[in-house]
């Protein structure tokens, strides 16, 4: 028994929280606009034919990964441009804090306006919200390195490419995975907010379009559904670090 709670005792948790909301809403005759039950949520799914969910969800995970990928690509190489350079370091990183301070809602508008009404403006919203950990945490693991072996790498003279890829970047592959986790759910936020602001397709453009609609039930199903991307990316992410680098995962 004790084995099958440590096991599965998250599961139970949802289970039980799910039943004891869906008691509360019939006991105490709960507005279905106000907060409707698991089942008013479920039987809204049927309102729209699964060719117009199957658009939705993948109008957001479009957006989502392609903002997380462009992060990616400009996050590693700033990371590597940082730990080489103080003075670069000095110059890019009030900049970074500076951008990672300033609210994405508050200039996701300024964005569309700027860049136009298209799927290019959802992504650098999603890439704006996304790469500050991919960049912090990259930089971080490279600079976890032994001082001891990077000494012995200036001894035997290896070039300075060598130091970083065969030295520095293996003791950041689990800060970078750590950063990966985090970067892959703040890229489905990302694309929410985007979507908030300028979009005709997606779960964000779906929930706002219900609540605004008072079909609040949708709303809900459009977020659980939200939820279920982001838990599923953030396995793949996982799977992808214990398939890839499993020797990473209790290395950090």
């Amino acid at each position: 028994m004790k084995a099958f709670l440590e096991k599965y005792i998250a599961l139970l948790a949802l289970v039980v929280a799910v039943l004891l909301w869906e008691a509360a809403c019939t006991l105490f005759a709960i507005p279905v606009f106000i907060l409707p039950s698991p089942t008013a949520i479920f039987a809204s799914v049927t309102t729209l034919d699964a060719g117009r969910w199957a658009t939705h969800i993948l109008a957001t995970l479009s957006v989502a990964l392609s903002g997380f990928l462009l992060a990616i690509v400009i996050a590693l190489p700033l990371a590597i441009a940082i730990v080489s350079s103080k003075m670069l370091a000095r110059l890019v990183l009030p900049w970074l804090i500076v951008i990672q301070s300033t609210p994405v809602v508050a200039i996701a508008p300024i964005i569309v306006v700027t860049l136009g009404s298209g799927m290019l403006p959802r992504v650098v919203i999603t890439t704006l919200i996304s790469f500050f950990p991919l960049v912090i945490s990259t930089a971080t693991g490279m600079n976890s390195v032994p001082s001891e072996l990077l000494e012995l790498s200036k001894t035997l003279r290896a070039p300075r490419n060598r130091e970083y890829w065969q030295i520095r970047m293996p003791y950041a592959v689990p800060y970078i995975f750590s950063a990966l986790k985090v970067a892959i759910t703040l890229s489905i936020i990302g694309a929410v907010v985007a979507e908030f602001v300028a979009a005709d397709q997606g779960l964000g453009y779906l929930i706002l379009f219900s609540t605004s609609s008072f079909k609040i039930p949708l709303a809900f199903a459009s977020l659980f559904l939200l939820v279920v991307c982001s838990l599923t990316l953030y396995g793949l992410v996982s799977w992808l670090q214990k398939q890839l680098f499993p020797w990473s995962i209790d290395a950090k």
